[in-house]
């Protein structure tokens, strides 16, 4: 299964090669880089299906917020009732959490695979999975501004330009990670309390995480990393509209489910069901 995968992506970045090649040095590492942005092109569009699936999700999602906010107001500390009421509701709308996972989940074996391919890649090395043994050396001799692509910032013969090349691409990388996941969390409508926090720690732990493990990416990694939070950044900009906070109009409480029970104030007594508070029958 792996080495399918590993001769797919090596054989796509082959395809785009070798059309660059047609008209660009094909030991050059324009050509490569090129390559390896239409890699992600063709992943992403490949993934379309599932993207509106997302899409759908995060609109259906924008659309039930008010009546989420009036369930917590309903239920008050009730967080069974509440689950229960929320998960009804999300059923009813069709809101599908997981549909938001499966591009992600999808374009990580991509990303592994190419990370495998390009470590690979070395000079006087056999024949890469589908590639011969020319190719490959093109492939492990390609320079982008003087950098190797298949080199990264902590490898032993990293020169200068392989240094100022992977920390500008990590930077980049670790800047569009930052506004992708700002952008997404704007569109996705405001949140709070757990849920922020969340989102709190995903906005800037995911950049971190990334600016720790981007010196041992080779060139080309860091590169395809870019491009793809790009495609991220501009779907989301494109196709998911911005929540309408707005002159939204209020979401009235609807009709309590059988065998719930209203949360009372701090310090209230509970107020049975068909009694005033005087304690007369309504």
């Amino acid at each position: 299964m792996l080495d399918w995968l590993y001769t797919s992506i090596a054989w796509l970045l082959q395809l785009w090669h070798a059309t660059f090649a047609t008209f660009l040095d094909p030991a050059g590492g324009p050509a490569w880089a090129l390559a390896i942005v239409l890699l992600v092109v063709t992943v992403r569009l490949l993934l379309l299906p599932l993207v509106f699936a997302q899409l759908h999700s995060q609109r259906a999602t924008q659309a039930i917020q008010p009546e989420i906010a009036a369930l917590r107001t309903r239920y008050g500390s009730d967080t069974r009732a509440l689950g229960e009421a929320m998960m009804a509701l999300r059923e009813e709308r069709g809101v599908k959490p997981l549909a938001g996972c499966l591009p992600a989940l999808l374009q990580a074996p991509v990303f592994l695979a190419l990370l495998h391919v390009l470590r690979r890649l070395a000079p006087g090395r056999p024949g890469l999975y589908s590639w011969s043994y020319d190719l490959t050396q093109l492939a492990a001799n390609a320079t982008l501004a003087g950098a190797p692509i298949s080199s990264s910032f902590l490898a032993h013969d990293a020169g200068t330009s392989t240094r100022v090349v992977a920390a500008l691409l990590a930077v980049t990388m670790c800047l569009t990670s930052y506004l992708t996941q700002r952008q997404v969390q704007r569109r996705s409508g405001p949140v709070t309390g757990q849920a922020a926090t969340v989102q709190k720690a995903l906005r800037y732990g995911m950049p971190l995480s990334l600016l720790v493990s981007a010196p041992f990416f080779p060139i080309g990694v860091l590169l395809y990393w870019t491009a793809n939070n790009l495609w991220t950044l501009g779907q989301q900009v494109l196709l998911l509209p911005r929540p309408d906070t707005a002159g939204r109009p209020a979401v009235a409480p609807g009709p309590v489910p059988p065998g719930s029970t209203l949360a009372p104030r701090p310090g209230a007594k509970p107020v049975r069901p068909g009694r005033t508070k005087g304690g007369r029958a309504g």
